[in-house]
């Protein structure tokens, strides 16, 4: 029999009865994986299956049998716990929200926030790191706070890749496949109850797509999926693992991920105002939208594509250009070729949107210069990491100042309810009620840390402490079982870690920059420092390599060779496979948390606030976030900041410093007790370190920064573009082409600064400049007076710009300017004037080309 041509497929779901449908309605809403009454509900039906099915509610309901859920129904206490759960869920979802309070006039903003990863949830592996983890927290607090936002990503089949170590400590990857009928997600129908279905026709691919909902709190997450039956066996693999696979692959998920999220959106009645694009992955989305704009409204490119400008948010994550997509030119022309011709510009035209240099016709197409220039608002994610991309990116702005670039910073955060412990979170309620869920923003709420008694927090941590050294000890059994360990072997597995020792954790995936390795760099004093008889230290690594990355997977095998030494066989510990359930044990249970990237590598880190939160103390190379977080009284930094040429010079400088550190600080200070054993001047410093850190670093705050400062701006001015059948946007197009094409004629024939050499601080200096605009009217530019003081190359750092008024007429398109510059600052200044293209409505226009300098 061919069982390749089944004829009948069909789905077998549990058998609820109407008093248990609530645990379906919160089994399907992820909104449980940040309740502790929902988790204890679930875990309450069977502690071993609800371990062993990865805490998949859905899963799990599907395995019990059907006589143990009749049977629930006379057990008074779940059925009383049932009821609290689902109404609690129903408080959350009917609640007046922030956002409610603080834009009512704005509820028709819609925001679709696209990513390539998700990390909501063990139980839904369709994430890798870092990025994942932030998307899903910054959908939790959309749904927290009440945003009108939905999420775009991809549905994989198999996800990212699970690890497990050989004996050598090599890492090995295998891929199981995610079973989307038994996980949180429900496939999308039309009103006939068919599975909802869209064809890309893009370029020589043609294939169907599902999209699959996962509601997560109040917002919706739309995952796209090609694994189709009607779908040729290569497309069927578009959507089969995360990062994996040549170019093309990249480049087809990246359209699914664009464009197909756009289509995905309006097959489902949703057409977002704002998009919000993670990463330059899905800079594809604005092109779609520009195309969908000038077919529907009968415009043209430039002015469908300031609209979509004027609603697109990028974040940028990345602090190197090798870390970035970028794809060939035939490539790009295999795929777009067709889709290009339908916008009425050149080839040159589509590939400049690309190309920091438009003009460079050997630079490739990047996904990160494309999602820049078709962005109304772009940031990194620390203020570090804003300098960083600034730099980075500043070709695609060659006139413009280093500081005046248009990319800013909204620094990460982290989900609070997702990575607090429950014992943390208990105790914060009882000396803290709880204002700190309710308005976790609010400095004062966490300045009552103070009142928490030193010897409950300190019970606290150490209860936190002891749950994960038995998760550990329980992790490496399972780990030694797994590579066939001797009895021997697994038997000193249960008694690694003491959950009394300083308990040091470095998690994080395995690449070079990261430097996992840092700490291993003289063994005999590490040694000497970990088996202190009276000041005793131990750590846990975690973190996954990149399957391609060598290197990374030799970094994990140092740590692994090292933990097998007898002298380190107590005191390290590496956990494999990590995920959301390694890190959240990790976070919530160490004393300190590592971090050594190579600065300015990191571009902002999440793992060590998630520590924060929890009463765990940072240790950290000042890179990424903590160099707004370090304020000299809650965490140790490694170094000061520099960065040396030599990175063999760095990581010997720094690997000495964290010696030191640990030696003379860090272990000290953890073991200087009382004589009731209590640390009382380290729990100083942890209180010091939640005070400062938690209202700060959560993605409550993140998410209102977006919404303040990207999302309803974005919203104000796409209203602007769009209101009066386009109007604005349609005057702004030809006003453009009608300034540019004049543009090449303008020129600063004079200007003068009216000073002497020497000029008291605190003086005005009058300036005055001669211009010939040609064609261009007087009140389409601006005239502005750049000045500061110069560095040693004769470069102005840091200046100011100040706007010339229009003082007379001299015929002939010749105007004069005036205005002042005033003095507030001793040293060495420079002054230059500039004219750039003014709209009367939208202001000063920055454009590659268009400003000229004098």
């Amino acid at each position: 029999m061919d069982f390749s041509k089944i004829q009948h497929t069909f789905t077998v779901v549990p058998s609820l009865t109407e008093e248990l449908a609530a645990l379906q309605r919160i089994a399907y809403n992820l909104w449980w994986c940040w309740e502790i009454d929902a988790i204890n509900l679930f875990r309450r039906l069977d502690s071993d299956l609800w371990k062993s099915t990865r805490h998949n509610p859905v899963e799990m309901l599907g395995i019990l049998q059907q006589t143990m859920l009749d049977g629930l129904i006379n057990d008074e206490g779940f059925m009383a716990h049932l009821k609290k759960v689902d109404e609690k869920l129903t408080e959350y979802l009917e609640a007046k929200t922030w956002f409610q309070n603080a834009f009512n006039g704005n509820s028709r903003m819609k925001v679709a926030y696209f990513s390539m990863e998700f990390g909501l949830h063990e139980s839904l592996p369709i994430y890798s790191g870092g990025l994942g983890i932030l998307a899903g927290d910054h959908l939790k607090s959309a749904s927290d706070l009440g945003l009108p936002l939905v999420g775009v990503g991809l549905l994989y089949r198999q996800g990212y890749f699970r690890q497990y170590l050989n004996n050598e400590g090599w890492q090995q990857e295998y891929y199981p496949e995610n079973d989307f009928y038994n996980l949180p997600l429900t496939l999308e129908r039309d009103e006939n109850g068919k599975p909802l279905l869209f064809e890309m026709d893009f370029g020589p691919r043609r294939f169907k797509v599902h999209t699959w909902r996962v509601q997560v709190g109040r917002v919706p997450l739309y995952l796209l999926d090609t694994n189709l039956e009607e779908n040729s066996p290569e497309d069927r693999l578009i959507t089969a693992q995360l990062y994996f696979g040549d170019k093309e692959m990249r480049m087809v998920q990246e359209i699914l991920l664009g464009v197909g999220g756009i289509r995905a959106l309006r097959a489902l009645g949703i057409i977002p105002s704002i998009s919000h694009m993670n990463e330059g992955h899905a800079a594809f989305m604005a092109l779609e939208r520009i195309r969908l704009l000038m077919e529907k409204r009968g415009v043209r490119f430039n002015e469908a594509s300031e609209i979509v400008r004027a609603g697109s948010v990028f974040t940028t994550h990345t602090p190197v250009e090798a870390g970035i997509d970028h794809f060939p030119p035939e490539l790009v022309d295999k795929y777009f070729s067709r889709y290009y011709k339908s916008f009425g510009i050149s080839h040159d035209e589509f590939m400049g949107l690309g190309r920091q240099n438009p003009g460079n016709l050997q630079e490739s197409f990047c996904m990160a210069v494309l999602a820049l220039k078709l962005a109304g608002h772009a940031n990194g994610v620390s203020q570090l990491h804003g300098e960083v991309s600034r730099k980075m990116w500043r070709n695609a702005w060659p006139e413009l100042p280093l500081e005046q670039v248009p990319l800013t910073s909204i620094t990460n955060g982290v989900h609070t309810p997702t990575w607090m412990s429950n014992h943390m979170a208990s105790l914060l309620v009882r000396y803290l009620g709880t204002r700190w869920m309710d308005d976790p923003t609010n400095h004062s709420v966490w300045h009552r840390i103070s009142k928490i008694p030193d010897t409950e927090l300190w019970r606290t941590q150490q209860s936190c402490r002891e749950k994960l050294v038995d998760f550990a000890r329980k992790r490496l059994k399972e780990q030694l079982i797994k590579v066939g360990a001797t009895f021997k072997e697994i038997a000193t597995a249960e008694e690694v870690l003491d959950p009394e020792v300083l308990t040091i954790g470095f998690a994080r995936r395995f690449a070079a920059y990261k430097r996992g390795t840092l700490l291993l760099r003289d063994l005999d004093r590490l040694a000497a420092i970990l088996n202190n008889p009276t000041m005793p230290v131990q750590f846990i690594f975690a973190g996954k390599a990149h399957p391609q990355d060598q290197d990374g997977k030799e970094l994990i095998r140092q740590i692994v060779q090292a933990s097998h030494q007898e002298r380190f066989r107590h005191r390290i510990v590496f956990i494999e496979d990590y995920d959301i359930e390694v890190a959240r044990h990790l976070v919530q249970g160490v004393d300190v948390w590592l971090n050594t990237p190579l600065r300015p590598m990191e571009a902002s880190g999440t793992s060590g606030m998630k520590v924060a939160f929890n009463g765990g103390l940072n240790l950290s190379v000042l890179d990424g976030w903590w160099c707004e977080g370090y304020q000299g009284n809650n965490g140790w930094a490694i170094g000061k900041g520099e960065v040396y040429e030599d990175i063999e010079y760095q990581n010997q400088v720094e690997g000495r410093a964290l010696y030191d550190l640990l030696e003379k600080e860090v272990i000290p200070h953890f073991y200087e007790r009382g004589s009731d054993d209590i640390p009382r001047s380290w729990i100083a410093t942890m209180k010091a370190s939640m005070q400062s850190l938690c209202p700060v670093f959560s993605t409550d705050r993140m998410v209102q920064e977006y919404t303040n400062h990207s999302y309803v701006p974005s919203y104000i001015q796409w209203k602007r573009l769009v209101a009066d059948d386009l109007a604005l946007a349609l005057d702004l197009g030809k006003w453009k082409e009608r300034v540019f094409k004049a543009w090449p004629k303008v020129r600063i024939i004079r200007t003068e600064a009216n000073t002497s050499d020497a000029v008291a601080v605190g003086s005005v200096v009058p300036v005055s400049a001669s211009i010939d605009l040609g064609d261009i009217a007087v009140d389409d530019v601006s005239v502005e007076g750049y000045f500061g003081v110069l560095d040693s190359t004769g470069t102005i750092v840091g200046g100011e710009t100040v706007a010339l008024k229009m003082t007379s007429d001299l015929g002939n398109g010749i105007f004069e300017f005036g205005g002042a510059l005033e003095c507030r600052f001793c040293g060495r200044h420079g002054f230059m004037l500039r004219v750039t293209p003014h709209h009367k409505i939208m202001g000063n226009i920055y454009e590659p080309g268009y400003l000229v300098w004098g």
